[in-house]
């Protein structure tokens, strides 16, 4: 079919078509005659195999094209090529011919809309805070009083100077200066070298930064071995960059940020006469504590020394009756003692033997029996007296309301069946009637 001949686009024909790798070869040295170009579009699928070649796509709103960046150009660009950024990339295009696909092979790409610093700064500063090295529970508290500032900066600058004058003005101490640039490209490295240098030298705590200048002056301390130093710095570090508006990353890596040189200075460092002022006021404030002191322990002890007397006067009164008791106890045993005692035991049993004589005890319950006796008889009498009253009045009651005494007045009671008849309608013509007398009952008929 004619694979190995040379291409001529005006040749082909049905009689003898081209090859697939052919036409694939042509596309591909069309595409490159376009040369360098530049492309603009979003970041898609991206992937990097441990070749450490990038594989991505750029897309728009029409269409998608893959592409590829060779690891020894990846390593030039100063941010990481991820998945929704918008770049601009520069590059060739081409055919990949194992699959037919045109790609774009990219030697550079730049943020379309972000700078490419901001961008790497940002991706960097994103990283190191994964990583925890900005976290809050990192930072160490500054020393009270250090014994030895060291101060890594340029020794030619107004910082080093703001910085020597503000700590001798509030509270004179040794000072160990690091001279390192601030800014260009050997900035990073002597700014490292500094640290350690003060580290070594045995420093209480750091100041390292700069005086004022331009947003791009900050390069040096954005850089990453420096934040890395900083953040591993076994001494406490105070970063003074003198940007109050822009925060570097050795800011954030830093124990304690000031905003100026000077300000750092007074982080480390109290101030002398505020606290001379503070020891006048402690010391007046310790005198009248201590005399309140001493007149609280005058009074415990004027109080403790009649509590020591009283107990004293307690003691010897309670040993004087202990003596006493023992004194008579003592006169208890004494044979004369014992003798009036056993006398006095015979009397009080003789006369408890006389209390319980039968004879007197007899005779008492004679007396108490006849008195009973006397006093049952009346109370007997007494009762059946009132019983005969009471009896009669209750018998004349009784006669009073017996229907026997009013029938013997005249009156009758006329009974049917054992039914009292009060009045006529309860009788009829022909009922027979039974009429109650005083003496005697009549049988009578009802006529009518």
């Amino acid at each position: 079919m004619g694979y190995g001949r040379s291409v001529d686009p005006a040749a082909s024909s049905r009689e003898k078509p081209y090859g697939v790798a052919d036409v694939v070869r042509l596309a591909g040295r069309t595409l490159d005659q376009l040369g360098l170009i530049w492309l603009e579009g979003e970041v898609t699928q991206v992937s990097q195999p441990p070749s450490g070649h990038l594989y991505f796509a750029l897309r728009d709103r029409d269409a998608v094209l893959p592409a590829v960046m060779w690891g020894r150009d990846l390593a030039k660009l100063r941010f990481r090529i991820e998945p929704g950024q918008h770049l601009r990339v520069r590059g060739r295009l081409n055919v990949y011919e194992r699959d037919g696909k045109m790609q774009l092979y990219a030697d550079f790409a730049e943020p379309a809309g972000l700078g490419a610093e901001a961008l790497a700064l940002y991706q960097l500063k994103q990283r190191l805070a994964a990583e925890g090295m900005f976290a809050p529970e990192k930072k160490r508290p500054l020393p009270r009083f250090p014994k030895r500032i060291g101060v890594v900066t340029s020794k030619n600058g107004a910082a080093v100077r703001d910085i020597i004058s503000t700590i001798h003005r509030r509270m004179p101490t040794p000072i160990l200066i690091a001279d390192a640039a601030v800014q260009g490209a050997s900035a990073p490295a002597q700014l490292v070298n500094g640290l350690a240098m003060v580290v070594r030298a045995g420093v209480d705590v750091i100041i390292i930064g700069r005086g004022g200048g331009a947003v791009t002056d900050l390069t040096a301390f954005n850089n990453e071995r420096l934040v890395r130093t900083i953040s591993r710095c076994p001494v406490p570090v105070i970063s003074a960059v003198g940007h109050e508006i822009d925060l570097s990353l050795a800011d954030l890596a830093a124990d304690a940020r000031a905003s100026t040189p000077t300000a750092a200075a007074e982080l480390c460092v109290p101030d002398g006469r505020v606290m001379q002022d503070q020891l006048v006021k402690g010391r007046a404030r310790l005198d009248r504590e201590l005399g309140h002191v001493l007149a609280r322990a005058r009074q415990d002890l004027d109080r403790c020394t009649v509590a020591l007397t009283s107990r004293t006067e307690k003691a010897i009164a309670k040993a004087r009756h202990e003596l006493h008791v023992l004194a008579h106890r003592l006169a208890g045993l004494h044979p004369r003692a014992q003798i009036l005692a056993h006398r006095t035991e015979l009397s009080e049993l003789e006369r408890r033997l006389a209390a319980l004589h039968p004879g007197p005890r007899l005779a008492r319950s004679r007396q108490q029996l006849d008195a009973l006796a006397a006093r049952r008889d009346t109370t007997m009498r007494a009762q059946l007296e009132q019983r005969h009253r009471e009896l009669g009045t209750l018998g004349g009651q009784i006669h009073a309301l017996s229907p026997l005494a009013v029938l013997d007045r005249g009156y009758a009671m006329v009974v049917r069946d054992g039914e009292i008849i009060r009045a006529p309608a309860q009788v009829a013509a022909g009922d027979t009637l039974n009429v109650r007398l005083a003496r005697g009952v009549l049988e009578v008929v009802v006529k009518g």
